[in-house]
């Protein structure tokens, strides 16, 4: 079955996915899905497929509500200078697979969202416009989720922070492959020494009891500072479409 995608980045540039959904996998991610998301996000799944929608809004603390919300946090990190605009509601729909399985051949990851954190907010790699590392300039328009908003006042996550999973094992979401990503440390506490070069390894989770693939978030301080990538480079499975 052919994949259609629509991208949005920080830039704005576009991606069109060339591949499809290879096999079938073997451990079905429907339940994890259906009992983790918040209440932010409406599930459903249908045969092969999982849709997620949400508004893409998240559900803590961060400058980039604006003075005025209830949420609203003044800027706490050093050197911390928001991007202009305040956050907006988005109309994001992920669809993945119900049982996910790797990709005879891996994609790199691009601008915009690659997958959907729990509470519905996008999570992107580690670039910016011009496809391009965050360089230590832009690191400064980050709040202490990891987070900020780029044009269309489109919130997203690059990094771990201080509410979703950081040093610890938290689920954090599942990227548009239909695999789950975890914070920086696997279900027993320690960090995995065996990660492959997308980022993830095969193995149980405190949400999986039968090993399954999953991602996890680089154990590397960014730039020396206090944030970690969520995740670069290629995608494990064939990627799904998320459309906005």
């Amino acid at each position: 079955m052919a994949l259609s995608v629509a991208i949005f980045s920080c830039s704005k540039d576009d991606d069109v996915s060339p591949g499809s959904i290879v096999s079938t996998g073997t451990i079905a991610v429907t339940s994890v899905v259906q009992s983790k998301y918040t209440s932010a996000v409406t599930i459903s799944a249908s045969g092969s497929s999982i849709t997620l929608k949400s508004n893409g809004t998240p559900d803590h603390v961060t400058p980039y509500w604006g003075t005025g919300n209830a949420l609203y946090e003044a800027p706490t990190l050093t050197g911390q200078t928001v991007n202009p605009g305040s956050l907006q509601s988005q109309v994001f729909v992920m669809t993945i697979p119900t049982n996910p399985n790797e990709a005879s051949s891996k994609e790199e990851t691009s601008l915009g969202p690659i997958g959907m954190a729990l509470n519905g907010v996008a999570i992107y790699n580690d670039r910016e416009g011009g496809n391009v590392p965050v360089d230590a300039g832009t690191l400064l328009s980050f709040d202490r989720a990891g987070a900020h908003s780029g044009p269309g006042g489109l919130y997203h996550y690059h990094f771990t922070g201080d509410f979703m999973g950081n040093d610890d094992n938290k689920l954090i979401g599942f990227l548009r492959d239909g695999f789950p990503i975890y914070a920086r440390k696997d279900a027993d506490g320690t960090y995995p020494s065996n990660l492959d070069a997308n980022g993830g390894h095969i193995g149980t989770t405190a949400d999986f009891s039968t090993a399954i693939y999953h991602y996890h978030a680089t154990n590397t301080a960014y730039m020396g500072g206090r944030f970690y990538v969520l995740k670069s480079g290629t995608y494990y499975g064939t990627k799904g479409t998320f459309t906005f």
